[in-house]
């Protein structure tokens, strides 16, 4: 199977041993807010190799030097509500001076279709580098919108971050935004009738917030 430019998946025995703990359905919402923040931690890592680096002087015990450092500042963290709040203190604990902004989306269970309800993010950040983060990506439809409004806001710089992606979002999303690069944990066979992902975790929200 031929998978999109773009898309990339991080095969790594940590990553697959939590994601196992967070699908089983014994796991508990704590442990899934831990694990899913823990799994947050080193997709952030893996999907910030890019991120430019100012070197600058410091002063070590020895001598003075320069040395990179990232522009915290100008990082925003854009998570897909609900689920996607289960993410934000994994990249937090990468990048604490990030600012973060909140998209909330919601899919018809009738047609699929995404329908946007709020939309907030920092002013000026047209140079910002921008993580957009859901658990899940489905059929593609909300990242997609999610993004294209970031887009018509001025964004440039964005990447998507996820636990769990099916090929038909994969497809559907890279397509829409070639320009955006994919970190997902795992890629699952496919979605079921309700477009849920197959062997997926279920809902990523209600397995998070015990609202199953």
């Amino acid at each position: 199977m031929t998978l999109p430019q773009n898309f990339h998946i991080i095969n790594h025995p940590v990553i697959e041993h939590k994601l196992t703990q967070i699908r089983n359905e014994k796991t508990q919402p704590k442990e899934i807010r831990e694990l899913v923040k823990e799994v947050s931690v080193l997709l952030g890592y893996e999907s910030a190799k890019k991120l430019p680096v100012k070197s600058v002087k410091i002063k070590t015990p020895l001598i003075q030097t320069h040395s990179g450092k990232i522009p915290m500042g100008n990082i925003i963290i854009v998570p897909i509500l609900r689920a996607g709040l289960g993410m934000v203190g994994g990249l937090l604990s990468l990048f604490p001076k990030a600012k973060v902004g909140h998209v909330g989306m919601e899919r018809n269970h009738v047609s699929y279709l995404p329908s946007d309800y709020y939309f907030k993010i920092p002013p000026n950040s047209e140079d910002h580098f921008f993580f957009v983060i859901d658990p899940m990506l489905a059929t593609g439809g909300t990242v997609t919108a999610t993004v294209q409004k970031l887009k018509d806001s001025g964004a440039k710089d964005i990447r998507f971050l996820c636990l769990i992606a099916a090929t038909e979002g994969v497809n559907a999303f890279c397509n829409a935004h070639p320009d955006v690069k994919v970190f997902a944990g795992a890629l699952d066979e496919r979605l079921n009738g309700d477009k849920y992902i197959v062997p997926g975790l279920g809902d990523a929200g209600d397995r998070l917030y015990g609202t199953e």
